[in-house]
């Protein structure tokens, strides 16, 4: 071979040497940009009209769609979020009443420290649209209420529980309740009332508000309120944990607060679990 043309085609190897691998690295970055293009929510009534606006802004600001689900924190449904993780459905990130997330991490089914606190949730009564108002402004009153409506219903999660478990005990009026009272299982109690199944409901203002056809006559007196924190976790098998702990950043960042307390929560102070 002659000399200059052996001396070019060294040149020409070389040349391809020292650039494929950087060829190489750029292209795998780009495809693993590329392949991060869709999160899995799964969140809970509380924080679903929040997260349903906020997931609208992120999408338009990150490209990243997002993919949610629903169902309750807790419960013998199949909906239920830890049902859902029991049985390991595609999640990257979950959003439920911090008792439930805090059980989920306890078994393992969330990352360690990536539970954030995003909003406030307090319990609300309804009745239906054009309905008179009950006086439930004290204690005593909304007692009255309860022993003399013909119907209650309360939902089967978290402020569903407490109202079964504890608020009828205090307010001595379990017997009197229980018996015409119902749970509501992954439905939300504002369409039970719409329907006129229940004469009265309750459940957490953010969840009623979302609800058409009722009235929503006030939050339970300050004395008997039950305040949930709703609160987002990653899924411990999510193959996408960086970009979930943006999402859920993004959550909890001041930019949410004017949605989440359009939707009838109040922001939380914003700290990861230990």
């Amino acid at each position: 071979m002659p000399r200059r043309r052996a001396l070019g085609l060294a040149l020409l190897l070389g040349l391809t040497a020292i650039g494929t691998p950087a060829a190489a690295r750029e292209g795998k970055a780009a495809t693993k940009a590329a392949t991060v293009r869709e999160l899995h929510v799964v969140t809970s009534g509380g924080f679903t009209a929040a997260f349903e606006a906020l997931a609208k802004t992120y999408e338009r600001d990150t490209g990243i769609h997002i993919v949610a689900e629903h169902g309750p924190s807790m419960g013998d449904t199949p909906q239920a979020i830890p049902n859902r993780l029991a049985r390991h459905e595609d999640a990257d990130v979950v959003i439920l009443a911090r008792s439930g997330l805090d059980k989920l991490a306890a078994q393992g089914s969330i990352a360690p420290d990536t539970s954030v606190d995003l909003g406030l949730s307090k319990i609300a009564m309804a009745v239906k649209a054009g309905a008179p108002a009950p006086d439930i402004a004290t204690p005593e009153a909304l007692r009255s209420t309860l022993v003399h409506v013909k119907s209650v219903a309360w939902s089967d999660s978290a402020s569903g529980v407490y109202i079964q478990s504890t608020m009828l005990d205090r307010l001595g009026v379990t017997d009197q309740v229980r018996p015409k009272g119902r749970m509501i299982p992954a439905t939300p109690v504002g369409r039970v009332v719409a329907e006129g199944k229940a004469e009265i409901g309750f459940q957490q203002l953010s969840e009623l508000k979302a609800v058409k056809g009722i009235r929503i006559v006030g939050l339970i007196p300050e004395s008997l309120q039950k305040v949930t924190p709703f609160s987002a976790g990653i899924v411990a098998w999510s193959p996408h944990q960086a970009e979930a702990r943006a999402l859920i950043a993004y959550l909890a960042s001041p930019k949410a607060y004017s949605i989440i307390r359009d939707s009838g929560l109040e922001p939380a102070a914003q700290k990861a679990k230990p």
